[in-house]
């Protein structure tokens, strides 16, 4: 009795969990079916408003680009300087890099391509990256030609259907020449046949493999891989095509080797009108077309607000009329040239930008990258201060050597014991060269990278990791854009702002396709950032570059490179941050020229200028600093308020000054070395690696291996 009485609690017990177990199988069942259900309606939605291959386009309409107060700064036309031509007029050289380059299956798939694809999604998930990508030449056919550029799942249904319809209706040939024929090649160049007249003044047929291999790279980013506006980058990007030729069995080697030496003979550029921050307005371009492409831009109307501010871009192409003249070189440019960028840290809104004197399209502010000398010196001395350094311990200027490299000062002397802070207002290269031993390499390009600087090279035969780059010898160099960014995290109190040109976009039916949302990261202590400030401050009021200074709290730092070919000054208020650089195009020598005159002088005539727009005011002081006093002539602490000859220190913590630390001297790299002279402390990474390690932990004093002769303002004035 007790069994069945068991019995039957245990079936009353299962009744309610089997009916839970059946009513969640069928809602299930019936949510799959809703969702399914939604996406068949939604695909048959795409397929059925997708534009029919024989429908009508819409018209095109300019776009239009405005300042930060809404004032038009140009329009962006929508003619096509279009020359149709025949497949059978393009070489075989310039069908097969487009090929290898954008669509290596193209003669084997129906239109989309499943293993390109999923070979592009691995090569994201794997951050390898890889030449081609995984829209099909059909695919991007019939995105520049029937849609938009929007990125968005109906648009890539809506590619993937008509790519299908293309390759039933037409053959590969003709797909290839529509493509050809259709896309945008920069310089208001469509198809290729147009392309090869504008870059080189002849026929496409013409072509030789070297142009043929240049052109192909050009879609990638049409602006920024244009020869006329950047040759450098055309000529890297026409390598990876030649590889890819390679790679695929198109060309061998040897007349990839060929192409690569090949002399590039540009057509003479015709004469342009002048257009309002033109350096500016082509930078945007640059930008819209790489995320939207080039049909979105000259074609769909769009109106464009950008972070310029007008009345402080005529300032700053005032002031760059200062530049002096030495030359005119052979392609008529004037030299040297020079760039000028403002950002407002707080936000990374792009102020003003000048890009060189106007003669040329080679935008110098965005695209050069130049050394940066001592104009580098500040991430050395950030290091320092995350280590536990402060503006008062004492670093020995005096002689060392490292292998066969010793590092001098300008005038050839040393000072014996000076205080950090005044090695980098007076920019003692020994003294920075010792700091950067101690406080560690990795920790200074660590800074240097998350403050913004993105052309670092850590890894390979030829890197960065040496003590070299402390005073700006590096293997690529920096740019205007990206060194102004950087020292902007300064004057925002260590918050990283990425620097914008565009604060939204709108399309022609006032849909807002894109607005901008600051993103900021702290990347620096708010105290090491106020510490390094108070120290640049110095560097104009006592150091290197007084001839900046323009009756406001403001602070910088000077750079000049070896032989005088680059001469940098970057500076900032609390409320704004410029760079200029000066150099030749060749690189070659500014006679003389220093950070601390024409670049000084040029930033302190363009932020005198534009001082009204900001309220005057110092740099925030963060909690927990304190003042104490320094001698200046021993650099040793004397806290003594009577001392005439004593001013004001700046130090981390509690009431009582920190005490000195000594960064003694270093002995020669000799030591660092085995019984066989095999370097025994060098770092390394990995192959393929290209970001930097947390930084060491304060203190950390890790031996860095001796740096070959460097490239960096080595007893140059700064």
């Amino acid at each position: 009795m007790q069994d069945k009485n068991n019995e039957n609690q245990e079936n009353s017990r299962r009744r309610p969990q089997k009916k839970s177990r059946r009513f969640a199988i069928i809602a299930t069942l019936v949510f799959l079916v809703m969702v399914m259900g939604a996406g068949l309606g939604f695909l048959t939605a795409s397929i059925h408003t997708m534009p029919s291959l024989k429908g009508d386009i819409r018209p095109a309409v300019s776009s239009q680009i405005f300042d930060a107060n809404g004032k038009l700064i140009t329009t962006i036309h929508s003619v096509e300087n279009r020359l149709p031509t025949s497949i059978n007029k393009v070489p075989k050289n310039l069908q097969h890099a487009f090929i290898a380059t954008e669509d290596a299956r193209f003669y084997q798939h129906s239109g989309v391509d499943p293993r390109g694809i999923l070979r592009a999604v691995w090569s994201n998930l794997t951050d390898k990256g890889i030449s081609e990508g995984g829209s099909t030449i059909t695919q991007q056919l019939a995105r520049n030609a029937l849609l938009s550029q929007d990125q968005t799942i109906k648009r890539k249904i809506q590619e993937a259907f008509l790519s299908l319809q293309i390759e039933r209706q037409y053959s590969k040939d003709e797909i290839l020449e529509m493509y050809m024929n259709h896309i945008y090649f920069g310089q208001g160049a469509y198809g290729v046949q147009t392309a090869a007249q504008v870059y080189f003044g002849k026929n496409v047929e013409d072509l030789n493999l070297a142009e043929c291999a240049m052109i192909a790279g050009i879609p990638k980013s049409p602006n920024y891989y244009s020869p006329t506006s950047n040759l450098k980058a055309a000529k890297e990007r026409q390598g990876v095509v030649l590889e890819q030729m390679v790679k695929y069995g198109y060309i061998d080697s040897v007349s990839a080797a060929k192409a690569r030496t090949t002399e590039i003979k540009l057509a003479a550029r015709p004469k342009t009108t002048t257009t309002p921050a033109a350096y500016f307005t082509d930078y945007v371009i640059q930008v819209l077309i790489d995320k939207y492409g080039a049909d979105a831009v000259y074609k769909d109307g769009l109106k464009v607000y950008t972070t310029l501010d007008l009345e402080m871009q005529n300032k700053a192409e005032e002031a760059m009329k200062k530049l002096p003249t030495m030359k005119t070189d052979d392609n008529g440019i004037k030299q040297p040239q020079g760039a000028l960028v403002a950002i407002e840290p707080h936000n990374g809104h792009i102020k003003a930008m000048v890009g060189g004197r106007g003669n040329d399209q080679f935008n110098r502010a965005v695209l050069a990258e130049r050394q940066p000398g001592s104009a580098f010196k500040p991430f050395v001395y950030l290091a320092a201060i995350e280590s536990g350094f402060t503006p008062a311990s004492v670093i020995s200027d005096s002689p060392v050597t490292f292998g066969n490299w010793s590092p001098v000062n300008y005038d050839r002397s040393f000072r014996g014991s000076v205080t950090m802070r005044t090695a980098l207002e007076q920019s003692l290269n020994v003294a920075t060269v010792k700091l950067a031993q101690q406080a560690g390499i990795d920790k200074t390009l660590y800074y240097a990278q998350q403050m913004g600087i993105s052309t670092l090279v850590l890894d390979g035969n030829t890197n960065d990791r040496n003590l070299a780059m402390s005073l700006g010898g590096l293997t690529r160099g920096v740019t205007p854009l990206e060194i102004a960014s950087a020292y902007g995290v300064l004057a925002n109190n260590g918050v990283r702002v990425e620097p914008t040109a565009i604060v939204k976009v709108i399309d022609r039916n006032g849909k807002v396709i894109e607005e901008y949302v600051p993103k900021e990261k702290v990347v620096v202590n708010e105290r090491s950032a106020f510490l390094l400030t108070d120290m640049m401050k110095g560097v104009i009021t006592n150091g290197t570059g007084t001839g900046a200074y323009f009756g406001r709290p403001v602070a910088g730092k000077t750079g000049t490179t070896s032989d005088y070919r680059d001469a940098w000054f970057v500076g900032f208020t609390p409320d704004l941050v410029a760079a200029v650089w000066l150099g030749c195009d060749n690189p070659d020598y500014l006679n003389g020229i220093t950070g601390g005159t024409v670049p000084a002088s040029i930033w302190k005539s363009f932020m005198s200028g534009v001082a009204d727009k900001y309220v005057a005011r110092d740099f925030v002081k963060p909690s927990g600093i304190v003042a104490a006093r320094v001698s200046d002539k021993d650099g040793l602490l004397v806290n003594d308020p009577n001392n005439k000859d004593s001013r004001s220190e700046i130090f981390v913590d509690g009431t009582q000054p920190t005490k000195v630390s000594t960064v003694p001297a270093t002995k020669d790299s000799k030591d660092n070395k085995d019984d066989k002279g095999k370097n025994t402390n060098t770092d390394s990474t990995p192959a393929g690696e290209q970001t930097l390690p947390p930084p060491p932990a304060k203190g950390d004093n890790t031996t860095i291996a001796p740096p070959p002769p460097p490239k960096p303002n080595d007893g140059k004035k700064n």
